[in-house]
């Protein structure tokens, strides 16, 4: 009788909640945060408990990913609509009477102060998807304008306090759900000719619209100031384009090899600024050369292609939308990190994933992460 009511072991207690996850995906994650820890001890280990903190920070999103992932897709889409209207009525209170820091209103005072731009993150894409999955099989035209008006209304408020990073981060995120839901290439291919005649006419009349007292419509003026210093840093080379020119050193003079672990002279003698965030990547250029970069891209690609995987493998239109939208969220976040360290897009505030210090942006992956576990775990319970 005693067998009969024995407690079975702890790994079979525990093997349902790890049962179904993706392995390819959790090996290149894996593989990026080892690549992260390595960045940072050496970048960091004289930036006081740096590393220690990196470190905690990746520990607080597996936890975020291991709980996210036992949560159905099922389940997640019933927070879609709630956490969308959380979210919104906190930018519009931080838009009234938020913190305003360094210029910008993006904080707000809830108990405890916090970024309500991050939260539209992953509630972007919940709404998206959810909005489209309601819609399944009687789409119309109509329904792509309120998804537009969905998408718009965050933005803008976000790009208000200024935020031109995680305005561009959650733009993405619901673009990618729009485009994924089936918009017609017709609508998708004009605006892109006009971005890119206007990218032309840009570089062409960089002169007259970078001269000092013209001001652009729409963008403010540090935003203007970006896109000009990326033009031509060596305007202002110990000012405002002191951070490109450095990054781009660093990244040249690691060649093909690199200088060495620890042995990056541009980071260590602090040439480099916000190593540890926003530039790392030029500091892990320089350490580790062509060679680890093409490494670390490698990595990316692969966590992207197996996120669309999973994305395509989804049994719902609601897990396809939403998986394919966060993984071009780590696509956006690693492009644009590498983009403007590299000096061919203009600085805005993106960390790249797994490597760079923040813990709000580690949340925010581990949130993503544990989202595409779910939809593959429960693909694969499916099967089973």
């Amino acid at each position: 009788m005693s067998a009969v009511f024995e407690k079975p072991p702890l790994w079979q207690r525990a093997a349902p909640m790890i049962q179904g996850f993706d392995g390819p995906l959790a090996f290149a994650v894996f593989l990026l945060a080892c690549a992260g820890l390595l960045t940072m001890y050496s970048s960091g280990y004289d930036f006081g408990n740096r590393f220690l903190d990196h470190g905690r920070n990746m520990l607080i999103a597996g936890t975020i990913m291991f709980v996210v992932a036992q949560i159905p897709p099922q389940r997640l889409m019933s927070f879609a609509v709630p956490l969308y209207t959380v979210g919104v009525a906190l930018l519009v209170a931080v838009a009234v009477f938020g913190i305003t820091k360094k210029g910008a209103k993006r904080w707000i005072n809830v108990g405890l102060v916090i970024q309500p731009s991050e939260i539209m993150k992953i509630a972007m894409p919940l709404m998206l998807a959810w909005w489209f999955q309601k819609r399944e099989g009687q789409l119309r035209p109509l329904d792509y304008v309120m998804a537009a008006l969905i998408l718009v209304a965050p933005v803008g408020l976000i790009m208000k306090q200024p935020d031109l990073g995680t305005s561009l981060l959650v733009m993405a995120a619901g673009v990618s759900v729009i485009f994924f839901a089936g918009l017609s290439w017709r609508l998708i291919v004009p605006p892109v000719v006009i971005g890119l005649v206007a990218l032309v006419l840009i570089v062409v009349f960089e002169n007259q619209l970078c001269a000092d007292g013209f001001r652009w419509p729409i963008l403010h003026d540090y935003q203007q100031q970006r896109i000009c210093t990326l033009l031509d840093p060596s305007k202002d080379p110990l000012g405002k384009g002191f951070h490109i020119i450095q990054g781009m050193i660093a990244i040249g003079s690691g060649g093909p090899l690199g200088k060495g672990f620890m042995q990056g002279t541009q980071t260590h003698l602090e040439f480099i600024p916000e190593r540890t965030t926003d530039f790392i990547f030029a500091a892990f250029s320089e350490e580790f050369g062509l060679a680890g970069n093409l490494c670390l891209i490698a990595g990316f690609v692969f966590l992207i292609l197996r996120g669309l995987a999973i994305a395509l493998e989804a049994s719902t239109l609601f897990s396809r939308l939403l998986a394919g939208a966060i993984t071009m969220i780590f696509f956006t976040y690693a492009f644009v990190n590498m983009g403007m360290v590299s000096g061919i897009l203009p600085v805005v505030g993106v960390p790249l994933p797994f490597i760079s210090y923040g813990g709000t942006a580690m949340v925010t992956l581990g949130l993503g992460l544990g989202i595409l576990m779910s939809i593959a775990k429960s693909k694969r319970l499916v099967q089973t």
